[in-house]
């Protein structure tokens, strides 16, 4: 859709109520990088613009000022205006002023602007052309950063940022805690959403910090390194014991998987080895458990010295 499609759909759109926020409004701040409004009742024609353009996929100016856009694009001859294009026009005594809209249709001297803070909404209003301060066209406008929450939530994980959990789509609690860590590290307000801020910064932004505490330490009250130490130190003993003290005796005093074993080894015809074969199995088995305590262990330390981990 092109931005001034985008626009159409917005028609009707209103402030809040009272003291109330229209989350639409809102939105539209946040999308041009301007999270940190608080109120619809700030100026929002050029986030209104701006809005339209990043969702269509073109870079807006990304400020809040409407004659930011006299800069923007190429300019235009007022003859050759066209549905789509944007006008703007002086608004107030301050020549930092102005009020920007989408070109609807021009006849005779009046432009029809669609645009937003058009008393509170986003409708189409009359200008007198006499008073444009200029026209502006998509020309070598740079494309805007597209990033959809997956691809957000996978950059944040390969950046380091690992509380963002699972990559599903869904800005649940883990992903807003991802975005609130990694733009408190780059300075960017820390608002959980994603706006075209996160989404410029995040594709250049080096890896997160490992703190050299933290690089070179040990989780505290891990259960994983807890049940793999554990599991080693059971493992030795039982390996040693298995090799010094022929287990035999005591597997026949296991009545019923003694039995099964000795069929097992008297179907195999490997009878007469069993005295030898038997500890060396159960040293075996506690070798692989001592092996595999081993990894999870290294395992666990490198996630937590990585930061994929607490």
């Amino acid at each position: 859709m092109t931005p001034y499609e985008i626009a159409q759909g917005y028609i009707g759109a209103t402030e809040g109520p009272g003291p109330e926020n229209n989350p639409t409004i809102m939105e539209m701040y946040a999308s041009v990088g301007h999270d940190w409004v608080e109120h619809d009742s700030v100026a929002w024609c050029a986030a209104f613009v701006g809005h339209c353009l990043e969702k269509a996929g073109l870079r807006s100016t990304r400020q809040l000022t409407a004659r930011s856009y006299l800069t923007w694009g190429i300019g235009v001859a007022r003859d050759d205006a066209r549905p789509g294009d944007i006008a703007v026009f002086p608004r107030g005594a301050k020549s930092w002023q102005g009020h920007v809209v989408f070109v609807h249709r021009i006849e005779g001297g009046w432009l029809w602007g669609l645009g937003g803070n058009h008393g509170d909404a986003v409708s189409i209003k009359r200008f007198a052309l006499s008073k444009m301060l200029g026209v502006r066209r998509a020309g070598q406008v740079a494309p805007a950063v597209q990033m959809s929450v997956r691809d957000v939530q996978s950059r944040l994980k390969a950046l380091g940022y690992h509380e963002v959990g699972a990559i599903d789509g869904i800005i649940g609690p883990r992903t807003r805690a991802a975005i609130l860590a990694f733009r408190d590290d780059n300075s960017l307000p820390r608002m959980p959403v994603i706006d075209v801020a996160l989404k410029e910064a995040l594709r250049g932004a080096p890896p997160r910090d490992i703190a050299p505490e933290r690089a070179q330490g040990a989780p505290e009250r891990s259960r994983i390194i807890n049940a793999a130490n554990a599991q080693i130190g059971l493992g030795a003993v039982g390996a040693a014991g298995s090799l010094a003290s022929q287990l035999d005796p005591v597997l026949r005093d296991a009545e019923t998987a003694q039995g099964l074993l000795a069929r097992l080894m008297d179907s195999l015809g490997v009878a007469h080895w069993a005295p030898t074969l038997l500890p060396l199995c159960a040293a075996l088995v506690f070798a692989l458990v001592i092996f595999y305590a081993l990894r999870a262990r290294a395992a666990r330390l490198e996630d937590h010295q990585s930061g994929k981990t607490p």
